[in-house]
């Protein structure tokens, strides 16, 4: 189901960087004159309001220079391909989801985790709703590419990986040293519709590959310096990124003692 890009969808972080909103999950569009750089791509649902939220802020498609997958979850790169396939754009992430991408295997909530929660407040709505945006279709990227290299990279915004594994295997956050912003995908969310609170936090338990490992990344977040943090889900949030990420520690400390 295409969605439309609604008035308020896009928030100018600063003057270069753009966080959009589209259905239940971020992308990031980073911009250097008439360049620019795409961080993720929302569900295939979205690929109308990822083309608008581009032209929003002078962005032709062609003109990207990148798309940065911060993970190859559906609703993470739902466009990549068709970005990648019509317009020229390589698709960048770390070489562990590589294969990921490619659909060599998927790595993400089943459908029979999803029922055997159910009851649980916000699961079933957001079910639907991730089916009806394309949650469960076949998105492979035909040619996915790892980092060409160490530190950062050279697109709009210089943008350094931060390799974040736990959510799944290959997961990056992204670091815009000059802005003062880390991307971090589904390292760290601030809202979530499975999820009872709002603030920094993990996503709930079931959708992340190795529980412990997302735990450990935190240890890498924490030590970014920026006081701008972009989630993949939810409001951007502003303030100090490691007091943030402390938070989603405590957050996630808390879960497990219930």
């Amino acid at each position: 189901m295409p969605k439309v890009l609604h008035d308020d969808a896009i928030v100018r972080v600063t003057s270069d960087v753009y966080a959009v909103s589209g259905s239940n999950t971020n992308w990031v569009i980073v911009k250097d004159g008439d360049s620019g750089t795409l961080i993720d791509t929302g569900y295939p649902g979205d690929r109308d309001a990822v083309l608008a939220s581009l032209e929003k802020v002078g962005l032709r498609p062609g003109a990207v220079s990148a798309v940065l997958v911060t993970h190859a979850h559906n609703d993470h790169i739902g466009a990549a391909e068709y970005l990648s396939a019509e317009h020229g754009v390589p698709v960048l992430m770390h070489e562990e989801e590589v294969p990921h991408a490619r659909r060599d295997f998927l790595d993400q909530v089943s459908v029979g985790q999803i029922l055997a929660r159910a009851w649980r407040p916000g699961v079933l709505p957001w079910a639907v709703h991730a089916l009806r945006s394309g949650g469960t279709q076949h998105v492979p990227i035909a040619k996915p590419q790892g980092f060409p290299g160490s530190g950062g990279l050279d697109l709009p915004g210089s943008p350094v990986p931060v390799h974040t594994p736990g959510h799944t295997r290959g997961h990056c956050a992204y670091h815009l040293p000059t802005h003062g912003i880390l991307i971090t995908g589904d390292a760290v969310v601030t809202a979530h519709p499975t999820a009872r609170t709002q603030g920094p936090q993990l996503l709930p338990n079931m959708f992340h590959t190795d529980r412990s490992r997302a735990l450990d990344s935190l240890d890498l977040l924490e030590g970014m310096e920026a006081d701008v943090l972009i989630p993949g889900h939810g409001p951007v949030h502003r303030g100090q990124v490691r007091e943030a990420v402390s938070a989603a520690r405590d957050h996630a400390r808390g879960r497990t003692r219930r």
